[in-house]
């Protein structure tokens, strides 16, 4: 240990940025995957108490009512009526030109002139004691129907992707801010000390279109940021050795590299110094948690069946199977990212019909699973799901320049959508908000996204006007200086 220390401050490296070192060391530990890990959450040594003190499992200000949350992210926005807002009288206008009203003084991502409506394409029906109303483009959702809490009349701010998704998920339309996640582990802290407290998953084959930020730390420490794990190869890059390197070697490795950057805090006292020595503790823990978690080899072949899993496959299925898993071991947040919802009509793969079933044939099934799971384990009751989208679709057709699309689908609408809640201290079987005889508005219960937040935050145990964070200046909050808690939806 005192060998490999010594040989590493002998390579000059107050003359080098703590990069390139990392990148030049010789010892595979800039390849090292802490690229991804940056930011990731963990609880160090005595030496680093302020970094365990920051991750340690906390007192949230009231009793909470959900201690885990799984937030499922539908990136492109599926069309909430043909899924949810089931409106009749939508049908009685397909084909017909768009009422005067509905285009007065509104602008829309790519519709221009007087677009055509365009009626549900799916077959509505109600099910449960509930009545909740649902079409057949989700027949596994169905079954759990008496579990669900729908918010029909939600909206939103912005009608483009990125900034849609940075305002649902960081409370602003713009860059810098702290995720919903980020938020959460920096209020509850950490229950297990071998693996992050805000992990992400991704399906679709590509990240949301707001990028990383969607689930970065903002101007919180860096050590709340959700790390991304993968379904494939190994969980987080290069956790595993380097070849030739064994586990005592990557200890003495860590252990060297984190007594420089103990020296370099005591000159400089940057608090990111750290979070760093705390990501490298973490990380070699998590070469033994993460590979053990991730594994779904295990599981009852029912189980797999039930979600629809099957080994190796890195599928939104399989992510709702290792979501169960995570908050089973005590993860505080988790995070599934699934990409192409969107529906516009421009291609056979992108409308409400073929493309939206087929979104629908691979996602209904698992998240109907992970649903009947958790209550079956009993973890319902205390882990809070969240699904939904960053904005809605248009009861109109969409056209550009005025020319209809060739496929039928549907523009993005920020004035009515539908997300829906299950577990955590929501009501059972209940549907909150409504919109009109043609879904263009809330008329009813609207919620805004930054309600949305301040009532997630809520039933997590913080009150969102006193859960703030100072920075430049002035305390910064989630819900910046709007939101309302919807105490309707609370059980």
């Amino acid at each position: 240990m005192e060998k490999l220390l010594k040989e590493l401050q002998h390579a000059d490296l107050h003359s080098q940025t703590r990069r390139h070192f990392l990148q030049s060391a010789g010892f595979g530990l800039g390849a090292l995957g802490l690229g991804s890990l940056l930011g990731s959450c963990g609880n160090s040594n005595a030496e680093t108490s302020a970094t365990a003190e920051a991750m340690g499992a906390k007192i949230p200000q009231f009793a909470p009512k959900a201690k885990r949350v799984i937030y499922i992210h539908m990136a492109g926005a599926p069309s909430q009526l043909e899924l949810f807002d089931y409106k009749p009288e939508l049908e009685k206008y397909h084909g017909k030109d768009c009422p005067a009203e509905f285009l007065e003084g509104k602008k829309f991502a790519f519709i221009q002139g007087v677009p055509k409506m365009l009626g549900p394409q799916g077959k509505f029906n109600q099910y449960g004691q509930s009545g909740a109303w649902m079409s057949d483009y989700i027949p596994y959702l169905q079954t759990v129907a008496d579990e669900i809490t729908f918010i029909k009349a939600m909206h939103t701010d912005q009608f483009n992707h990125a900034p849609a998704q940075l305002l649902l998920h960081t409370g602003s339309a713009r860059l810098g801010r702290p995720s919903l996640g980020a938020w959460s582990v920096y209020g509850l802290g950490s229950e297990n000390q071998n693996l992050p407290g805000f992990i992400v998953l991704a399906s679709g084959g590509r990240q949301p279109d707001a990028g990383k930020s969607v689930y970065g730390s903002g101007f919180l420490p860096s050590v709340y940021q959700g790390v991304q794990c993968r379904t494939g190869g190994d969980p987080v890059l290069y956790v595993t050795d380097p070849n030739g390197m064994n586990r005592n070697m990557r200890k003495q490795t860590i252990e060297a590299i984190n007594e420089i950057n103990k020296q370099t805090y005591d000159d400089v006292k940057d608090p990111e110094i750290l979070t760093r020595i705390s990501q490298y503790e973490m990380a070699f823990r998590m070469q033994m948690s993460v590979p053990e978690v991730m594994d779904v080899s295990k599981e009852p072949q029912f189980i797999l069946d039930m979600y629809g899993v099957k080994p190796g496959e890195g599928t939104f299925a399989m992510n709702c199977l290792l979501a169960r898993k995570l908050v089973e071991n005590d993860v505080r947040f988790v995070q599934l990212f699934d990409w192409g919802w969107d529906g516009h009509g421009t291609t056979a793969g992108d409308n409400v019909e073929g493309g939206l079933r087929n979104k629908c044939r691979l996602s209904d099934k698992p998240v109907a699973a992970l649903i009947q799971d958790l209550k079956m384990r009993g973890l319902l009751d205390e882990t809070l799901i969240i699904w939904g989208a960053e904005f809605g679709r248009t009861p109109m057709q969409e056209n550009r320049n005025g020319v209809v699309m060739p496929y039928m689908g549907r523009d993005h609408h920020l004035d009515a959508f539908t997300m829906w809640m299950a577990g955590g201290g929501v009501k059972k079987g209940y549907t909150h908000g409504e919109t009109d005889e043609l879904g263009y508005y809330g008329v009813k219960g609207r919620v805004h996204v930054h309600d949305l937040q301040a009532t997630i935050l809520h039933l997590m145990g913080f009150d969102h006007e006193k859960f703030t964070y100072p920075f430049q200046g002035r305390n910064f909050r989630l819900t910046d200086t709007e939101g309302k808690v919807v105490k309707n939806i609370i059980a």
